[in-house]
């Protein structure tokens, strides 16, 4: 049997139930705001329960005060102890993020059909210079169309 497409709120309940009995979870990415690191409908990833509080450059999967089910980056760990997160294919900031929302981290990839974890240089690059080049990230993006389809 091929993939199946799911509600989410039909089987968000049951992610974050394995995830409390400390088992891993992959997911196949949807949407486009983790580009170019991950993309829709290509890229899996795995989830486990957060177990120690995030850290910059992590990728987690929080809610949405308004329900909704998302994954980005932590870009910043705020002074009232929330957090400041953001896509990689985005520019706007998202936050404030309390530690409640956020349920799962990121622990490895399936990128282009390979298992990539933290010290891969495609995952390093994303979670560390990546963040540091919010301002540059349009004019980065455009000139990354220049390199040849089997670099990325």
């Amino acid at each position: 049997m091929g993939p199946r497409i799911i509600d989410i709120d039909e089987y968000m309940p049951l992610v974050q139930e394995l995830l409390a009995q400390g088992k891993s979870v992959s997911l196949t990415v949807t949407g486009e705001s983790m580009s170019p690191f991950l993309r829709h409908g290509r890229d899996q990833i795995r989830l486990e329960a957060v177990t120690t509080p995030p850290k910059r450059g992590d990728m987690v999967f929080f809610r949405r005060c308004n329900g909704q089910y998302i994954m980005h980056r932590i870009l910043r760990h705020l002074p009232d102890g929330n957090y400041a997160l953001i896509g990689d294919g985005q520019q706007q900031v998202e936050k404030p993020i309390a530690p409640q929302q956020i349920f799962a981290v990121v622990t490895q990839v399936c990128r282009k059909g390979a298992w990539i974890g933290p010290e891969a240089f495609w995952w390093r690059f994303f979670a560390g210079p990546w963040l540091t080049l919010l301002p540059l990230r349009p004019i980065l993006r455009h000139l990354a169309r220049w390199i040849p389809a089997s670099l990325k």
